[in-house]
């Protein structure tokens, strides 16, 4: 009852008949994919052997004449298994684009200013002032008009065109009653029975929730940009003449030189024609370490150079550029995600019509009045709609108490049925911090201090990930820096010092060698490092390397659990997307369990992943904490940000935001959402079963409509306390 309809997976591929040499293959996709039938039959006609081809998108199916001596009938399934995959990001969004046509038409609070907005409700609240302090002493505007002839009626009715325009729209359009439908039924019955008061309470609520629906949508778009934009308008153009021009950021133009210097983010896309510098993707690809970029190398904006200066030619600019690409993405994620359908409001709204043609039934057979009013006065929808909301808003209460924030409470049922978990690797599988995990010196005279005390003097300007780690772990054990002379930076290689007459060198492999330092006596524990996940780090003190460290990021704690009681829960399919290298990715996924990962992963990437994944039939829950994420978060079915090092991007394209670092707070929401859905059947099931009774005694003439409209008002209450339960449920 409460559940959506299953429907086929969007990419399943179905066999629908096949003799020698010619096949009819089924796909739900190819309903939404006519723009692309050109494409498809070129990908398809490409394929030795295949002779005719043609597509209904009506019937959704394709027909295939084909070589049987040279090509068999499974590989032509899977030939066109495979190249309807690469067309799933536009089959769903043409799903969502026709699932939104025959939904209810709502109105499209986002579209109003707030402005606008704001002046309607102070405006009904003065009307609400005026009829209180009017109270039993009417002010008669049109005589002769009845009821309808006051003050108070006559603004009620203005303050609520507006909603009696959309009720009718909708039913005019889509043959269904949305929200405002009911709401101006609602209103219009107050003002005829003389209760202008109660109908303008109707409208002040209802304003109010669509204020804060169009605050919440308006704040969501404007962080999204500023968050994205960076913190500076401008960029240094390099003139012919060699000098550099300070220009607007709005005024680069492709083919423009822009020099960025060391702690400059990159405003444009583009390729390095000049220098060399340690540049941080993590908000473009979610890569935790920075990247050495040299010339000829691919650069985005949004991303940072940390060392090192680099002259860029621009290739794509404003719009055009890859950071933008991700606003635009969350911004239509958010217009195009399917929206969740209220259960309880749409089956109440169809029962009203269902208590509407029992009047006419029971009056026509019996011409009893009275019974007739009791097929009015005992209705579902009462006990139905109010349970729901309690139930759903004290489930959101709950949450919000234990530091979990659910941005409605569609979310709480598409977690309840939720079957996939996509996860980001830094910052959410791990820390986001690299720490120092190994340190191993050279021989017994040197100690672990000696080595890190060496490394930290060398590192201590740095702003390098990996140089923080280095320092935190001197830091940490209080260990003192020994003075040391200016310090050096080589980008992509390492940095170097001097102490006391003694040249220090941290840095990679690499610029060990070219400073004549072996590092073959840490070989195999390099190795074994290396393959354990960690990042080599030489440090030398004169001529001989005296220690190698490993550094990596730290899995977070209880991560594993976390994934274990997901489970237990019903997400039967793990997977991860992150941005860093394969190997790195592996060893997370193998530790974690997961069921599989990909790797090297631009923003768009993930996107377009959890949409596959949705395409075929899995309900997804994506987990992550950056920029990089925010895409993905919000094509999502729930978007979840994790974590205290959440950007405040992923908090606004995610649909529900847990506070702290503790995982363990996934299966726990998704506990509370099973739970939310389990009382909510309950109930259904109370309220049809009881209000049922009552209508069959009421037809019969058995149950006078008094003690009706008792019965019906007592199982209220009572769905309504059993909905209250979960304000006090444990997380």
């Amino acid at each position: 009852m409460l559940q959506q309809r299953k429907t086929e997976p969007l990419l399943k591929i179905t066999l629908l008949h096949a003799i020698e040499g010619r096949v009819r293959i089924g796909c739900r996709a190819l309903f939404y994919l006519a723009d692309h039938n050109a494409d498809i039959l070129d990908r398809l006609s490409s394929i030795d052997g295949v002779s005719e081809l043609s597509i209904s998108n009506l019937t959704a199916n394709i027909l295939i004449r084909y070589d049987s001596s040279y090509l068999d009938q499974a590989s032509v399934i899977e030939a066109v298994e495979i190249n309807l995959a690469l067309y799933s990001f536009h089959a769903h969004r043409g799903e969502i684009a026709e699932r939104n046509k025959t939904a209810v038409a709502e109105r499209d609070v986002g579209s109003e200013t707030i402005s606008s907005m704001v002046r309607g409700l102070i405006a009904t609240t003065a009307a609400l002032v005026f009829s209180a302090a009017r109270r039993g002493r009417p002010f008669t505007v049109a005589p002769g008009l009845g009821r309808l002839s006051s003050f108070q009626a006559l603004t009620t009715l203005v303050l609520a065109l507006p909603i009696m325009r959309s009720g009718l729209r909708a039913i005019r359009t889509t043959m269904r009653p949305n929200a405002d439908s009911l709401s101006a039924a609602a209103i219009i019955t107050s003002v005829l029975s003389g209760q202008s008061g109660s109908a303008l309470a109707i409208i002040y609520l209802h304003q109010i929730a669509e204020l804060l629906t169009a605050y919440t949508m308006k704040r969501t778009k404007s962080a999204i940009r500023e968050m994205l934009a960076g913190d500076k308008g401008y960029i240094w153009r390099l003139k012919e003449d060699g000098t550099l021009e300070k220009i607007a950021l709005e005024d680069a133009r492709k083919e423009d030189n822009v020099v960025i210097h060391t702690g400059e983010k990159i405003g444009v896309d583009g390729e390095v024609i000049r220098g060399t510098g340690l540049v941080d993707q993590a908000a473009i690809t979610g890569e935790y370490l920075p990247v050495i970029r040299k010339k000829g190398d691919a650069v985005f904006a949004g991303t940072t150079v940390k060392e090192g200066n680099l002259t860029v030619r621009a290739t794509k600019v404003g719009a055009e550029t890859a950071v933008t690409n991700i606003i635009r993405m969350v911004e239509n994620a958010t217009e195009n995600k399917a929206p969740v359908q209220n259960h309880a409001d749409r089956f109440s709204s169809l029962l009203l019509f269902l208590n509407i043609l029992l009047f006419g039934v029971v009056y026509g057979a019996t011409r009893n009045m009275s019974r007739a009013l009791n097929m009015l006065v005992i209705d579902y929808s009462c006990g139905i709609r109010l349970s729901t909301a309690a139930a759903l808003s004290a489930a959101i209460n709950t949450a919000a108490r234990n530091g979990v924030f659910i941005k409605g409470s569609s979310y709480i049922e598409d977690l309840s049925r939720a079957d996939t978990l996509v996860l980001d690797k830094t910052g959410t599988v791990t820390k986001g911090a690299p720490e120092v995990v190994s340190v191993i010196p050279l021989n017994e005279k040197l100690t672990i201090m000696d080595v890190i005390r060496t490394a930290a003097a060398a590192e201590e300007t740095s702003t390098h990930p990996m140089a923080r780690a280095i320092l935190a772990k001197a830091k940490s054990n209080g260990w003192s820096m020994p003075k040391h002379s200016e310090i050096h930076i080589i980008p992509g290689k390492g940095v170097e010092t001097s102490i006391g007459r003694s040249v220090v060198r941290v840095g990679n492999k690499k610029f060990m060698n070219e400073n004549g330092l072996h590092t073959h006596p840490f070989r195999t524990k390099a190795q074994a490092m290396a393959l354990a996940g960690e990042n080599i780090v030489y440090v030398a003190k004169g001529k001989a390397v005296i220690g190698v460290l490993g550094i990596s990021d730290p899995l977070r704690d209880r991560m594993k659990k976390s994934l274990n009681r997901l489970r237990l829960e019903g997400i039967d399919d793990i997977v991860m997307l992150t941005g860093d290298l394969e190997q790195h990715a592996e060893i997370v996924a193998n530790r974690m369990a997961m069921d599989r990962f990909e790797s090297e992963q631009l923003p768009e990437d993930k996107a377009r992943a959890v949409v596959q994944i949705q395409s075929e039939g899995g309900i997804v829950v994506m987990v992550g904490d950056g920029i990089n994420d925010a895409a993905a978060l919000a094509y999502a079915d729930v978007g979840i940000a994790l974590g205290k090092t959440r950007t405040d991007i992923a908090m606004e394209a995610a649909d529900v935001t847990i506070s702290g670092d503790n995982p363990m707070m996934l299966p726990a929401v998704v506990q509370l959402s099973k739970s939310t859905m389990r009382i909510i059947r309950q109930n259904f099931a109370t309220a049809i079963g009881i209000n049922t009774v009552a209508l069959a005694l009421g037809a019969v003439g058995v149950l006078p409509v008094f003690w009706g409209a008792v019965l019906h008002n007592s199982s209220t209450i009572l769905v309504v306390g059993n909905s209250l339960r979960m304000l006090w449920y444990e997380m």
